[in-house]
């Protein structure tokens, strides 16, 4: 078994201990394998081991690796899980499975737009920023209700979750709990939360979806 193979392993057998830890089935949560900076020969020892899920933040980076790799394993779910911009958003939509970061008027207008041109329905999550910090992108826990109901009643996009990247520099426990809270107020099903460091915490938190790229693939 190779190196990513491996630790891919390893990060399974640790997500089904937290998951029993809590009470939760193992199948309950997704590992969203964040391949972004690798290239396909590092990716292809991590399908070839079965995993589907991935995770990229740049449209054009996937776009230089993915449409292969999908020829020789369609059955792949890839997420866009980095901020996206409006002029990239036809791409988006052509070449992702699931839009994690839906978090301005702009994007979900541009995305309605795309979706009924192209005739595709990614799964659409919105990107909450619960820390409130200028430099990164989401919209305020405060915002979030009417930016969904915005997205869902003014374009028609079906939101089915909320994500998030709680500042590095603190307890990522209560962001993860706030995400949990928003998505019940507002019947939502998927929680992506929780990266290398602390997805533990986020399964114990209510995870479905967490993101794990370094613990995986080694260090960028």
């Amino acid at each position: 078994m190779g190196d990513s193979a491996a630790r891919l392993d390893a990060i399974g057998k640790r997500c089904a201990a937290a998951a029993a830890a809590c009470g939760r089935a193992v199948s309950e949560i997704s590992l969203v394998a964040v391949s972004k900076t690798f290239g396909p020969e590092e990716i292809l020892p991590v399908l070839e081991a079965g995993h589907r899920v991935f995770g990229e933040n740049r449209v054009q980076e996937a776009q230089g690796k993915w449409p292969q790799l999908r020829e020789r394993y369609p059955d792949l779910e890839l997420h866009m899980i980095g901020p996206l911009q409006s002029n990239k958003a036809a791409d988006a939509v052509a070449l992702f499975d699931v839009i994690e970061t839906v978090d301005r008027e702009k994007i979900a207008a541009t995305l309605a737009a795309e979706m009924a041109r192209q005739g595709k329905s990614p799964r659409l999550l919105v990107q909450v920023n619960t820390g409130a910090e200028p430099q990164k992108a989401g919209v305020l826990p405060a915002e979030t209700r009417t930016f969904v109901e915005l997205c869902r009643e003014k374009y028609g996009l079906k939101i089915e979750g909320l994500m998030c990247i709680p500042p590095f520099d603190e307890n990522p426990g209560p962001h993860f709990a706030l995400l949990r809270k928003l998505a019940a107020e507002l019947g939502l099903g998927i929680l992506s939360m929780g990266m290398s460091a602390d997805f533990e915490t986020a399964i114990e938190l209510g995870a479905t979806h967490v993101r794990v790229g370094s613990a995986i693939f080694g260090s960028r």
